[in-house]
């Protein structure tokens, strides 16, 4: 709706459609794939630590956004069904309610990265004391606090969205915290080599540094993935309100639906990394499976 008739007159780029049965199959996925990292960590005593709590909030989040995109493809054929209609009160509520889950699922996803970079920081540059620092009660403190924000924050941006004052600091938290993020893991692998030196006369010390650098590069992959399959979105909301009539934009803006299934594939990629970087996870979820069988 952000592209007005104007500009689909001055470009030449079709609107790009991606199948309901892809989005449906891939938001399932998502949806099903976080869950069991939930189911796994909750079954696995020795899974109840701050870094795998932090990792349940950002599946949590995948869930979140595989959820909205479901809820509104439903939403969209009912329209087209003919049993709701796009410009109702009720229709507004719901719209209104989505939107909200979808910016929560958003936010969400920015602070538990942030939340478990921070924790990778402490567990690299602080491991002697990392147990004392970063408790699982501070551990769940900081999880009630992120999303005890992030639930508030997601509501009055759906309710005020249409406000500019709004939209502009959504648009900017995005690329600030990923900045911010980003300055942390440069920060890490800078000072990881030599915190190294100083700690190798430790008994255990390069095995436990080689772990802490392990799960350092993990959270960097995850905060790859993260940008490859949100920015391209992000960018999409920051066209939509600078310069719907500019051809260029609208023609970017015509490939909505490809930005909306990359979000999706986040939350299907995030547990394979899981998976595949955690030995304790990926053995918890072969005996699930065996169980099951």
């Amino acid at each position: 709706e952000n592209i007005s008739d104007f500009s689909l007159n001055v470009t030449d780029c079709t609107q790009v459609v991606v199948p309901e049965e892809v989005f449906f199959t891939v938001a399932a996925a998502g949806i099903l794939e976080n869950l069991l990292v939930l189911v796994a960590v909750i079954r696995n005593k020795n899974l109840h630590l701050p870094m795998y709590f932090f990792i349940c909030s950002l599946a949590i989040s995948d869930m979140l956004g595989s959820l909205y995109k479901t809820l509104e493809n439903i939403f969209i054929i009912l329209c087209k069904m003919g049993y709701l209609t796009r410009r109702g009160d009720f229709e507004k509520k719901l719209d209104d309610a989505m939107d909200s889950m979808f910016i929560l699922s958003l936010l969400g996803s920015i602070f538990s990265l942030l939340a478990i970079a921070a924790d990778r920081y402490i567990t690299i540059f602080y491991a002697l004391r990392y147990h004392n620092i970063m408790t699982l009660r501070r551990a769940v403190v900081i999880l009630a606090i992120i999303w005890t924000f992030c639930a508030g924050s997601s509501i009055a941006i759906a309710l005020f969205s249409y406000e500019a004052a709004t939209v502009i600091p959504f648009t900017i938290l995005f690329p600030l915290m990923m900045f911010f993020i980003l300055c942390l893991y440069v920060h890490m692998f800078l000072l990881a080599r030599s915190h190294a030196k100083k700690i190798a006369s430790l008994p255990t010390s390069a095995v436990h540094q080689r772990t802490n650098m392990k799960g350092a590069i993990t959270l960097t992959i995850f905060l790859g993935v993260f940008l490859c399959c949100w920015a391209p979105f992000v960018l999409h909301i920051l066209l939509a309100r600078f310069c719907p009539h500019n051809p260029y934009c609208a023609c970017y803006m015509s490939i909505f639906h490809v930005n909306g299934t990359l979000i999706m594939c986040n939350a299907i990629i995030d547990p394979m990394i899981f998976a595949f970087r955690s030995p304790e996870l990926r053995s918890t979820f072969k005996k699930m499976f065996c169980c099951a069988r």
